[in-house]
């Protein structure tokens, strides 16, 4: 069968859902009808709050006003991650958004910074990003697009309450045509001839047909993995936690623009500030901490007052073999789930939905499409992927039981391969097109932890030591000018319309 797709019938609401929908909808317009069947008997997890900067080109090509949407969802801005503990007790270090130096590199920033190094000739490392300045200030504020202001590299992500961006993007596409039907689904029903799936039965007995079905059934895959078992490839050898216990607790103080996340005995803790709560959740290893110990770890490192009862989840970090099988497309949890210590799960979301758009088939749903989708969505994963175990394996910890297995277990060999070659001689690079972390987050991470290259490239020797060191020095200056001039995160919000008017 050939001709356009006509209907897409999304299945499953929350985040992904929902993003889903506001994507096809703008992207096909009134050529294709885009429907939503979700229940609300079925919770969605809705724990994850923290993006990276990509969110922000989603919500202008779904055509999202930014301050109503920041009002909406409660959000505040995001311009680093800041990791403690990680290395060894009492280290902190940051991953800041954007680069190191004065713009985008081929990765000569680290050579330069060792070379001056070595001549004890440059600041530390946070020196020369604006990022990592602004996230120690606390201070946001707009990136300029002209390349040669220092606000070119003030990248930014939200923190933001995902149950209300799921609730905010329903009642934009409601209002932009989207069909939300009410309903919990029984079963799957498959075509005969080639197993595709033909419709799916309510429990009132309604059946819905489309040529598309997008699964956001969470980590079910009701469709993916339920009818047509693409299979799911297991992670936790890799990344051996498996359990998370998140709750909210009251906001105490002004919101920091960035994400804490704390190493704890047998995992890591989160902190987002929201401009209503702030976020918390301890991200575990079963193996290593039974649940109440986690809570009570969770609850006893609390800013402010718990305002609900804590939720667990459990988990497997791993990924469908296939996400994209015969007319199924899987996109959030029920694709896979790498754990959210670099905040990619709504990236994730957002990338499968670009290269689906990217690979956009019609009704004969070419194979050699549908394999080119998998192949590159799937080396992206594995690229976030690789880059969260490394957090792991860079450990110097050996204090508890979790911390000496992360840092003692094998790692892929396409890690290995980084790791090694940064060792060796502090080269960073970057594979392909389609890999998120950049040359800058990967030296954030391997510096940040420890990893010490054993040398610097020779070449670096020979240029001009003198010009290098004052324009280093001239970068450190500058971004310091622009990072004290940059206003307060919360008087930022508060000014641009974007703060909802609570806490």
């Amino acid at each position: 069968m050939s001709g356009p797709i006509r209907t897409i019938l999304i299945v499953g609401g929350g985040t992904a859902g929902w993003m889903a929908a506001a994507a096809l909808q703008r992207t096909l317009g009134p050529h294709v009808k885009v429907s939503l069947v979700e229940s609300e008997e079925i919770g969605i997890v809705g724990v994850g709050e923290a993006t990276v900067p990509p969110i922000r080109d989603f919500n202008v090509m779904i055509g999202l006003d930014e301050a109503e949407f920041m009002r909406e969802t409660k959000a505040t801005l995001k311009v680093a991650i800041v990791f403690q503990d990680w290395g060894q007790v009492g280290n902190r270090y940051t991953h800041p958004f954007g680069t190191f130096g004065p713009g985008p590199t081929l990765g000569d920033f680290q050579q330069t910074w060792l070379a001056l190094q070595a001549q004890d000739r440059v600041g530390p490392l946070g020196d020369y990003s604006i990022c990592w300045r602004a996230a120690d200030a606390g201070k946001v504020g707009p990136r300029d697009p002209d390349p040669r202001s220092p606000r070119n590299g003030l990248f930014t992500a939200y923190h933001f309450d995902a149950g209300l961006y799921a609730r905010y993007l329903r009642k934009v596409c409601e209002g932009r045509g989207v069909e939300r039907i009410e309903g919990k689904v029984v079963d799957v029903v498959q075509r005969a001839r080639d197993g595709f799936v033909d419709s799916i039965t309510l429990e009132d007995g309604r059946s819905l047909s489309a040529d598309l079905f997008i699964d956001c059934t969470g980590f079910r895959g009701l469709l993916i993995e339920g009818a047509l078992k693409a299979g799911y490839e297991d992670w936790s050898h890799w990344l051996p936690v498996d359990r998370a216990v998140a709750v909210p607790c009251a906001k105490v103080g002004p919101v920091t623009p960035y994400t804490l996340s704390t190493a704890r005995e047998a995992g890591w803790q989160w902190r987002i500030g929201l401009q209503h709560r702030t976020g918390n959740g301890y991200v575990y290893c079963s193996d290593h901490i039974e649940d109440d110990a986690a809570r009570e770890t969770l609850l006893a490192n609390l800013d402010g007052e718990p305002l609900a009862e804590t939720r667990t989840l459990r988990f497997v970090t791993g990924r469908r073999k296939t996400y994209w099988d015969r007319n199924v497309v899987s996109l959030g949890l029920s694709s896979g789930f790498i754990e959210p210590l670099e905040s990619t799960s709504i990236h994730l979301v957002q990338a499968g939905l670009i290269r689906l758009l990217q690979h956009f088939p019609d009704r004969s749903f070419s194979p050699v499409n549908i394999a080119a989708y998998n192949t590159r969505l799937g080396r992206e994963v594995e690229l976030i992927r690789d880059f969260v175990i490394l957090h792991y394996h860079a450990t110097q910890r050996a204090d508890t039981p979790f911390w000496r297995q992360v840092a003692a277990m094998p790692i892929p060999d396409s890690l290995a391969e980084r790791v090694e070659a940064f060792r060796d001689r502090a080269l960073l690079y970057q594979v392909g097109a389609d890999e998120y972390f950049s040359q800058a987050s990967w030296l954030a991470v391997m510096y940040g932890q420890g990893i010490r290259p054993r040398m610097f490239n020779p070449l670096y020797g020979y240029s001009d030591q003198d010009r290098a060191a004052a324009g280093l020095r001239n970068v450190s200056d500058v971004f310091a000018r622009t990072v004290e001039a940059l206003p307060e995160h919360e008087a930022f919000l508060k000014a641009n319309n974007m703060w909802s008017g609570e806490a």
